[in-house]
Order: C-alpha cells, then sequence, then structure tokens
C-alpha cells in the first residue's frame, strides 16, 4: 500500500469518529465492575513507600504482579502472550500474569464469580456498561490525567468513546473490530469470479449457489458460511437501513420487513438451499476456528468473519474483501466496535496503576501497530498506521487494509439500554433461525416480545 493510501485508511477512520458511539454494553457478539483510588489514598501511599525507601536507601521495591484475563486463543492469544513478555521485560514496576479465559463470555461469567467473592483480577479484556453503573469497574479519568505519555488525542475517538459510560471513562480500547469476508482465490477463479462481483448479498447468493458442489442430495462443498450468532446477520440487517430500537428508544423495531426479510434469507440459504452452513456450540472458539477450517481446507468458497483472524489466514490461499450491500440500497453498514480493558473497582490502588500501566504500554503506537499487522485487527491509535513497520507491511499485505476501508461506512454497536437483555432475545431468535430452521417472523416475534418487556420494565 502505497504511503498515501495510508494515508486515506487513516482518513477513513477518522471519518467514522464523526458518527462515534457511545458506550458498550457488551464485548463484541459476547458478553464481550465504583471507586477508584483517590488522589489523598494514593498520596499517603506515596509518602509510605518514600519514607520506607529513606529509612533503608538500599532496598529494593518489589513489583506490582497483576494478572489479566482475557478470552483468546489461537494466534490471538501468541500474540498476547508476546506483548506480555515484552512488557514484563521492558520494565521492573509491574509483572503480568496472564490468566486465559473460553472467550468473552466466559471472561464476563468468571469475573462476576471474582466481584461476588471479592478477590478480583486488576485487569481484564471485558467491558459492562451496567456493572460499570454499579461501581463494580474503576473510572480511569484521573488514571489518563496524571499520564503525560497516554497521549488521549491520539486514541481513535470513536473507539475511545465506546469506553465512556455517564461521562466517565472507564473502558479503554485494546483494538478495533469489525466483520469481513474472507474467499478461497482458487473457487472465485473457478467458477469465474472476482470479488468484485460480490459487492451485494443477492450477489454473493448466486455465487455460493454456483460454487456449491452437492453430491447424493448432500452438500460436500459450501458456497458460504456466515459465522454462528445474531452479529453479522445484524450486520447485513443494518445494511438494509434496519434499526433495533426507534429513534425515542421506546419500541422494539427487530420485527420489521428489514429483519424479517433479511433473517429468512439466511435460513432459506442455510436449510433450503444448503448452500450455505454454521458451525455451532463447542468450547470456547471451537466453533470459529471449525469455520475457518473448513475454508481453508477446501471444503467450503468462503466465510464471514473477524478482521482478528487474519493472524490465523494463509492469504495465498485467501483472500479478503468488505462485507456486501443490497442491491438499490448502497454499501453495507456492518458494525466496526473497539474491544475494550478494564479495571475492577476492588482491585487496590496499587495495581490499578498496575493495570493502567500494562494498558497504556498495549496502547502504545508501536505496540498497537504490531497487534493489527499480527492479527488484523484495526490499531488503535491514529500515529499507529505511520508506524514504519505497519507502513511496509499493508505494502506486501493488502488484506490489512480491508478492516479500515469497511470501518469508514460501518455503523456503531448497538447500545443496549436494559444491560445485555434485547441482545440475548436477538441471540436466542438466531439460533432458532440458524440452527432450528425456525421461520424468521416467528423467531423474531418471539424476541420482539421478549425484548420490548424489558424495555417496558426500564421505562416504567
Amino acid at each position: 500500500m502505497k504511503k498515501t493510501t495510508a494515508g486515506l485508511a487513516l482518513a477513513t477512520i477518522m471519518a467514522l469518529t464523526a458518527c462515534g458511539s457511545g458506550n458498550n454494553a457488551q464485548t463484541g457478539d459476547n458478553a464481550s465492575p465504583s471507586g477508584s483510588a483517590s488522589s489523598e489514598a494514593s498520596a499517603s501511599e506515596t509518602a509510605t513507600n518514600s519514607a520506607a525507601n529513606s529509612a533503608s536507601p538500599s532496598a529494593t521495591k518489589e513489583p506490582v504482579a497483576i494478572e489479566f484475563w482475557y478470552g483468546l486463543g489461537g494466534k490471538l492469544g501468541e500474540n498476547m502472550q508476546a506483548l506480555i513478555d515484552k512488557f514484563n521485560s521492558s520494565q521492573q514496576e509491574v509483572i503480568v500474569k496472564p490468566v486465559v479465559q473460553g472467550d468473552y463470555s466466559e471472561t464476563g461469567k468468571k469475573l462476576q464469580a471474582a466481584i461476588a467473592s471479592g478477590t478480583v483480577p486488576a485487569a481484564v479484556l471485558s467491558s459492562n456498561v451496567d456493572w460499570a453503573r454499579k461501581g463494580y469497574y474503576a473510572p480511569l479519568d484521573d488514571l489518563i490525567a496524571a499520564s503525560a505519555d497516554f497521549k488521549k488525542d491520539d486514541v481513535i475517538p470513536t473507539f475511545l468513546a465506546q469506553g465512556q459510560v455517564d461521562g466517565k471513562q472507564y473502558f479503554l480500547p485494546m483494538y478495533g473490530t469489525t466483520q469481513v469476508m474472507y474467499y478461497r482465490k482458487d473457487a472465485l477463479q473457478k467458477a469465474g469470479l472476482k470479488p468484485e462481483d460480490l459487492t451485494t448479498w443477492e450477489a454473493l447468493a448466486k455465487a455460493a449457489e454456483a460454487m456449491t458442489v452437492k453430491e447424493g442430495g448432500k452438500t460436500t462443498f459450501y458456497g458460504w458460511e456466515p459465522m454462528w450468532g445474531s452479529g453479522n446477520m445484524v450486520d447485513a440487517v443494518l445494511g438494509k437501513g434496519g434499526k433495533v430500537l426507534s429513534d425515542d428508544g421506546k419500541t422494539v423495531l427487530v420485527d420489521s420487513p428489514e429483519w424479517v426479510d433479511t433473517w429468512e434469507l439466511f435460513r432459506k440459504w442455510i436449510h433450503d438451499d444448503k448452500i450455505m452452513r454454521i458451525h455451532s456450540g463447542g468450547q470456547g472458539w471451537e466453533y470459529w476456528y471449525k469455520t475457518i477450517d473448513d475454508v481453508m481446507k477446501g471444503q467450503a468458497a468462503g466465510y464471514t468473519g473477524s478482521s482478528g483472524d487474519q493472524g490465523d489466514l494463509d492469504f495465498g490461499i485467501v483472500g479478503a474483501m468488505e462485507q456486501p450491500g443490497w442491491e438499490g440500497v448502497g454499501p453495507g453498514k456492518p458494525v466496526a466496535e473497539a474491544i475494550m480493558a478494564g479495571i475492577p473497582a476492588k482491585a487496590s490502588p496499587e495495581q490499578q496503576q498496575a493495570a493502567f500501566k500494562w494498558f497504556q504500554f498495549f496502547m502504545s503506537a508501536e505496540n498497537t501497530a504490531f497487534w493489527s499487522m499480527n492479527t488484523g485487527y484495526i490499531a488503535v491509535r491514529q500515529s499507529a498506521q505511520q508506524d514504519p513497520a505497519f507502513v511496509e507491511f499493508s505494502k506486501a499485505n493488502p488484506q490489512i487494509t480491508i478492516p479500515l476501508k469497511q470501518a469508514a461506512h460501518a455503523s456503531a454497536p448497538f447500545l443496549d439500554p436494559t444491560g445485555g437483555k434485547i441482545s440475548d432475545a436477538l441471540k436466542v431468535a438466531a439460533d432458532k433461525v440458524q440452527i432450528g430452521n425456525v421461520p424468521a417472523e416467528k423467531a423474531l416475534k418471539e424476541a420482539k416480545e421478549t425484548a420490548q418487556r424489558e424495555l417496558d420494565r426500564l421505562n416504567k
């Protein structure tokens, strides 16, 4: 990618900030807890340490050891471990001890139990607006203000804004993500297709039908594999102009034609036409990697997955493209969101400061660029895209620019006012459609009733 192209990519992600979102209710498609240390407490602690050091000049202060909980596997887990090792060897004040969970959802569940017991980790790759409001997470504003190196203005504003709750910064963006399309180059070539031929869902369905191979009435090679869950079906709805809630926030709209028609198409493609399929269930990210394996092992022409899958893919075999739009509507509008990290309020002041030091290291221009190059996730600092290594990498690996381009016309993540009840209803409906072959109209009507009941209870 030419330097000018890198500049355009930066411009696109900055353009997204003009319609930046508010708070992140959940982390990712899965369930992706007040009080920070007071200035008086911090000052007292500093004075105590200073007095101790004066009394014993030869004494060496022990590093602060903290646990960092995160639900990442595969190449993502390897890259996280690499940055933890780099941080631990770069200084002597803090030691980060990784505690790996099965996925984002498991991290949230384990954290809930830890909060209840009173023994919490100092840092978690997880966020929850409702928990922040209940005081389970520590606000980070004082830590940010006290750091001369944080450079708040360099963080992509729309991502930073997603970590704010009621005007306070409770979470920090570790990386940005959006779901893109990955295709086998040989499968498209065999069908006489090019990526630019698949810019609409209608065209993608036709291509999937052409690439599907059936033997004895059974599909042996699938034309496409959507990822399990409501995520990319919601993305497709947003591309049609669909909304989760009315503008006044009082009515759930998930039974509208934009929703029903779109989800019914996915049901038809999966169950009636059998040109697409999903993998579901299993431990942690098992379903995700089974989907990737189908494409990499030549059992499917392509799949819809995270920008963060790039570290697990061989781009000699596959290529990347943006999600399609709809005929007569325009480009797609899939969600682009930040994966957030936070500090539980029950962590000690010393541990909170140590956790912030780790987050700041991870978010540096050099390290967020490293993360982007090795995972495909979007770097959270604007300056990362001028990092020399990133510029050179993007020339030889143009797929790294696809998430940036898609982010230019992306939607902000849904902010669930019920603390996740509406999102949960959509997940149940997605399972009914994708796994149970339930007509979309029935599944979404039931989701609407459940979600509206929760919303009405909130608005009383």
